[in-house]
């Protein structure tokens, strides 16, 4: 905690930084602003350990970005990946190293939030914050805002923290606006030991039926974890590419202990990221892979940018300086994961399309499949892929060439049915 007004602070209780939402985000920002030796509360609305719906692929962004120390808690370490696409054509592709580690949310989320707390931050479960103001009756002065918790309790804060997920009453306050929308379902599927075994080690990923639709088996031990994701609007198709998927595996005869669904929202290019003291981060801020719909990573890294840029907000005396620190936290999330997501944007278009492109690629080609170990192990990132290697930079731009002159033809066949149902009314 700062020096200056301290003793202020501690008669009006006002904490440095205050984080809504313990999941990745959440637990990374108060960590951070915990570390840096700022006075942090970590609400959250469930007791923990909490399930969440997630297929809990830990990748190599998401190991570089957990606290020093963190010993993960793996279910399995996956050395191979089964293509298919559709279900048909299918082709297993291994590695000699490990791809990507596989957990399971409650517990990884605990041990995110104890690190945090063993850096110093405060935890509250089982409180649901109601709306934030920045102004009012409610808010002392101009460098605090106010959180207000179901049942009329208020918190002061010098800097909030939205990680409130997906369908955040924080987001909402700063205006986050997505322009992707996609619906996953999820089964976590107990199987015998015999079953268990087949899956060792190796994950499926199937490309699927919707466009920009793909399902997963990811083996956690004795318990397989089986999901699908597409666009929202398309709930019945989703449900049923579900039910077919698992009955093709021959898993249709086991039954789920948990069978779940969540919407994934995919900010706007333009969506802002704070609001005053206020700053988002994770889901919250539509903060994920657009193609592969990948979100842990993205938590942990932006809810560690969030908490250090939250610290500046706390010591920030004045508008003008909280709107540079703000506008600093966007820059920083703009500039790494924003470029990853505006390529993820121009890939998920290019699949939408053209699923079976992808399919052959990555089982027929070894740069292709290259590039897959590398981005999950955490060698590089697709953006960098894009921009250092010609070939994909080539193959990305041709996809974009394509699809920009199937629009264009659409929008020509469209405009040409307009204008003949315009003369037919005419001619009437």
């Amino acid at each position: 905690m700062s020096s200056e007004n301290s003793s202020a602070d501690d008669v009006r209780q006002v904490w440095d930084v205050v984080v809504v939402g313990a999941g990745p985000a959440g637990a990374s920002a108060a960590y951070a602003a915990a570390v840096a030796g700022r006075r942090v509360l970590l609400l959250e609305k469930a007791e923990l350990p909490r399930y969440k719906t997630c297929g809990g692929g830990i990748i190599g962004p998401s190991r570089d970005a957990l606290p020093p120390g963190f010993e993960l808690p793996l279910k399995d370490r996956v050395h191979a990946v089964t293509f298919s696409l559709n279900g048909r054509f299918t082709r297993t592709r291994r590695s000699r190293q490990m791809l990507f580690g596989l957990i399971n949310r409650p517990e990884f989320d605990q041990q995110l939030v104890e690190h945090a707390q063993k850096a110093g931050a405060e935890l509250r479960t089982g409180v649901t914050v109601q709306r934030v103001e920045q102004h009012g009756a409610a808010v002392p002065d101009r460098r605090t805002v106010a959180v207000v918790l179901q049942g009329g309790e208020t918190i002061l804060a010098r800097a909030v923290v939205g990680a409130d997920g997906s369908a955040s009453r924080i987001g909402a306050h700063v205006g986050v606006k997505a322009d992707q929308v996609d619906l996953g379902l999820e089964a976590e599927i107990p199987v015998p030991e015999t079953v268990a075994e087949d899956w060792k080690g190796r994950v499926l990923i199937d490309w699927g039926p919707l466009p920009g639709s793909y399902g997963w088996v990811f083996p956690k031990g004795d318990t397989l974890t089986v999901g699908v994701i597409s666009a929202r609007g398309e709930g019945a198709a989703t449900k049923r590419y579900l039910e077919e998927f698992i009955g093709r595996l021959g898993l249709a005869g086991f039954e789920p202990r948990i069978s779940s669904g969540h919407l994934t929202r995919c900010r706007a290019d333009d969506s802002p990221l704070s609001r005053g003291r206020v700053l988002v981060c994770g889901d919250a801020a539509g903060l994920l892979e657009p193609w592969t719909r990948e979100g842990i990573s993205f938590a942990l890294r932006s809810g560690r940018l969030a908490g250090e840029w939250a610290v500046r907000i706390a010591e920030a005396h004045d508008a003008v300086d909280t709107r540079r620190q703000a506008l600093n936290y966007a820059f920083a999330v703009k500039a790494g994961l924003g470029v990853e997501m505006a390529v993820g944007k121009r890939l998920l278009s290019a699949f939408e399309r053209r699923p079976g492109l992808f399919h052959a690629a990555l089982t027929g080609l070894r740069p292709a499949w290259r590039a897959f170990t590398d981005i999950t192990r955490g060698a590089t990132t697709l953006a960098e892929i894009v921009r250092t290697r010609p070939i994909a930079h080539r193959a990305l731009t041709a996809l974009d060439r394509r699809q920009a002159e199937a629009r264009g033809a659409a929008e020509a066949r469209d405009a040409a049915r307009d204008g003949a149902e315009a003369r037919g009314e005419t001619a009437s």
